[in-house]
């Protein structure tokens, strides 16, 4: 059931800014102009657009929480879901490896999780959107994928390649290698030598690559890459079609995507750590030089609410920019016109903030309730 209500007293972030002890309606799923229904005081509060998140892999906690205990698929989808919404999170992507790499990241997995996705969608309240990161030297799966990102209904399809090259190219075994390949179910010899074989068809990527893109392209799947390091590489994507940039690891590629319009991803655990866990570009200072079009909470759910208030105590931005990397930024880079900011007519998709704790109080998600705690919710039962 959708809400019709009035939120008054709150401080309402709107498209131009903060409007304090602001009003904001909802009727139908929307957010409307008129007021509609029975009034409730959310002064002490901040009314602020649902987060977007464009790209997280947290889900995986509540999939697999131990090898081999999660057999029930989709309670582990409704269980991401709840922690999806207790942090705000009215629209989700939930990116999920397709990888030689193998357990959680293998295909079998990948065929479980999005199936799982499909069977809930409908039930929950949070949007649920799925992703696939596809490892673009699986090269005998190329001829199926199209159709499988067809029957399991994928929207959005990011390409990576974690194949560790130069030592693959020295012949030298990668760190960790024997755990990988337990993981995986293969022997740690028969693991190593797939690695060596991918390796060795590596110039037949580029080619297979060209072809499936245009097989995606044509099915309306959105399509990025991960991981950029170069502008030369961002042009190689951006030639296929991946115009979207996820998490390039250096400023040149997010400048090279930038000087293009090619979207560019980051991640908020990156801004509230206060720099990349793995040594890459740093997200303040790319966000700083206007390198950045939303954040994603990546393996955090709670670090995009966390950034952007981050961001906008510090100074960088103000809270309507920061916000708008997790809203209104991630909406538009998915093409959700219908979402990302409180106006009339869009999705009633709303986070109310304690300004004291700035904790999450209540998730609003096309005008129903994903999740409420507290003293808030006594001002809506009231």
């Amino acid at each position: 059931m959708t809400l019709e209500l009035t939120l008054q007293g709150g401080d309402v972030l709107r498209p131009g800014g903060l409007e304090r002890g602001g009003e904001i309606a909802i009727d139908g799923g929307l957010v409307t102009g008129a007021p509609a229904g029975r009034r409730v005081d959310l002064s002490g509060y901040l009314v602020l657009p649902g987060i977007v998140d464009v790209h997280g892999d947290g889900f995986e906690r509540h999939l697999a929480p131990r090898r081999g205990a999660m057999k029930q698929m989709a309670e582990g989808v409704v269980a991401a879901e709840a922690e999806l919404a207790a942090n705000g999170i009215t629209t989700a992507v939930l990116a999920q490896f397709y990888s030689w790499e193998g357990g959680l990241r293998g295909p079998e997995f990948a065929a479980q999780v999005f199936e799982a996705i499909q069977a809930v969608r409908g039930s929950v309240v949070t949007d649920l959107l799925p992703q696939l990161r596809f490892e673009i030297h699986m090269l005998e799966d190329y001829s199926t994928l199209a159709a499988k990102v067809a029957e399991w209904q994928v929207p959005y399809v990011v390409f990576n390649d974690h194949l560790p090259h130069g030592r693959l190219a020295a012949g030298k075994k990668p760190p960790r290698l024997t755990g990988q390949a337990l993981k995986a179910g293969r022997n740690p010899e028969v693991h190593w030598q797939m690695l060596m074989d991918m390796h060795a068809r590596r110039d037949q990527v580029p080619g297979r690559l060209d072809a499936l893109c245009a097989e995606l392209a044509a099915l309306d799947v959105r399509l990025g890459s991960h991981d950029d390091q170069s502008a030369a590489d961002r042009a190689v994507w951006r030639e296929r079609g991946a115009r979207i940039s996820e998490f390039p690891e250096t400023m040149e590629a997010a400048e090279a995507a930038r000087a293009a319009g090619d979207p560019v991803i980051l991640g908020s655990p990156n801004v509230v750590r206060g720099g990349s866990h793995k040594g890459n570009a740093s997200a303040v200072e790319l966000i700083a030089m206007g390198l950045c079009d939303a954040l994603a909470s990546d393996y955090h759910y709670p670090s995009p609410r966390r950034a952007a208030l981050m961001l906008d105590r510090s100074g960088l931005l103000d809270l309507a920019g920061a916000w708008r990397l997790v809203s209104d930024g991630p909406a538009r880079l998915l093409g959700l016109a219908d979402r990302g900011t409180l106006e009339g007519g869009k999705r009633a998709d709303i986070l109310v903030l304690d300004k004291q704790s700035q904790r999450v109080a209540a998730t609003i998600s096309g005008g129903r309730v994903s999740y409420m705690s507290g003293e808030v919710a006594g001002r809506f039962l009231a």
